[in-house]
């Protein structure tokens, strides 16, 4: 999923850094900046619901392993929260580092 948000990102920059400082530049790095943030935040919302959803299964299957899994899954759902803010600093770069030349 990573690999996808930044290709997503990077390809469509690449053609708007490349191009004469215009607005259609300017767009298609918005363009490039919004669906890498969509795309970060609708794989880190799928992934942080499917590891609730293995957590409490797992706590429901096996109460005594409440605390060891409680405590794995902050520690996976900060992983996964993780990529959706690199992927909101890489837009923000996009946005607001080069954008008019």
């Amino acid at each position: 999923m990573i690999a996808l948000n930044t290709v997503a990102l990077l390809s469509l920059a690449a053609v708007a850094f490349a191009a004469a400082p215009d607005s259609a530049a300017l767009g298609t790095i918005a363009l490039g900046a919004a669906l890498g943030i969509g795309i970060a935040g609708a794989g880190c919302g799928i992934g942080q619901g499917i590891g609730l959803k293995g957590a409490c299964e797992g706590t429901a299957r096996n109460p005594d392993a409440g605390g060891k899994i409680m405590g794995t899954l902050i520690l996976g759902l900060a992983f996964i929260e993780s990529c959706a803010i690199y992927a909101l600093v890489i837009s923000l770069i996009l946005l607001f580092v080069k954008p008019l030349g």
